[in-house]
């Protein structure tokens, strides 16, 4: 009886350890920048009205608090209309993208394991609606898109489960999950922990997709991987040559 009890309590332990790394472990891929030091500085470009500058200053310096990230909000270098990435840095924009079902989306462009350059937009068609014309909602997809450029995946990708209290968990009211938390910091010093004998640099990405609608779906390539109520959808497109481009969405509802 004591052998069958103590049996039945490490499988309960056993459980508990791979919820727990499960939880923990949400890098995407072995996806990061490459530099020579840390921490990583990074440009955020700001091509966002003025409505949304606040919201991008508060993720800067929430992602900034990570011993291995330093972002800086700096003048954008995109058109906001398209959003079109600039190699070695960040474009984060928002605009009336139209009724094209997706609320946030976050684009990295990768040679090898390595991000070259990323774009985060948000979809002013739904943001000016009542549902997510709020603080919280503008607040939660700023932090969790840029997440995403840092190579992060989410945390959690259940709508319905109790918040975990960051911005890389999903969630039908973001309330309390509009910064990151100890896990995303831990994550990103595990993404981190190795440096690289170059720091990321590659415009001839960014030139392979100079005529690339990447608003429209139709053009993120193949879906890859897609949450089970399909809130949240990745893409891969392959532009060969090693390099791909993802796109991480939340679709409106």
């Amino acid at each position: 009886m004591i052998k069958k009890i103590s049996l039945a309590l490490f499988v309960i332990m056993l459980f508990g350890v791979f919820a727990y790394s499960a939880n923990a472990n949400h890098s995407w891929g072995s996806y990061h920048w490459a530099r020579t030091a840390n921490p990583l500085a990074l440009k955020l470009g700001d091509n966002m009205s003025s409505a949304w500058d606040a919201y991008l200053a508060v993720a800067s310096g929430d992602w900034t608090v990570s011993s291995v990230l330093d972002t800086t909000v700096v003048a954008g270098l995109a058109n906001p209309k398209n959003c079109k990435p600039t190699a070695g840095r960040v474009e984060v924009c928002n605009g009336k993208y139209g009724r094209n079902g997706w609320l946030g989306i976050a684009q990295i462009w990768a040679s090898g394991s390595h991000i070259t350059q990323g774009v985060t937009k948000m979809n002013d068609t739904y943001f000016n609606t009542a549902k997510y014309n709020t603080p919280a909602w503008k607040q939660f997809v700023v932090c969790q898109e840029v997440g995403h450029i840092f190579g992060l995946d989410h945390q959690d990708e259940n709508f319905s489960n109790a918040n975990l209290g960051t911005c890389m968990d999903y969630t039908n009211n973001p309330g309390t999950n509009q910064h990151p938390n100890a896990h995303d910091y831990e994550q990103l010093e595990t993404i981190y922990a190795h440096l690289d004998a170059t720091n990321t640099s590659s415009s001839k990405i960014a030139n392979a997709n100079a005529r690339v609608d990447l608003d429209n779906p139709s053009e993120w390539g193949q879906s890859i991987r897609e949450s089970s109520d399909k809130k949240t959808s990745v893409f891969e497109r392959d532009l060969g040559g090693g390099n791909k481009v993802f796109t991480f969405v939340i679709w409106a509802e």
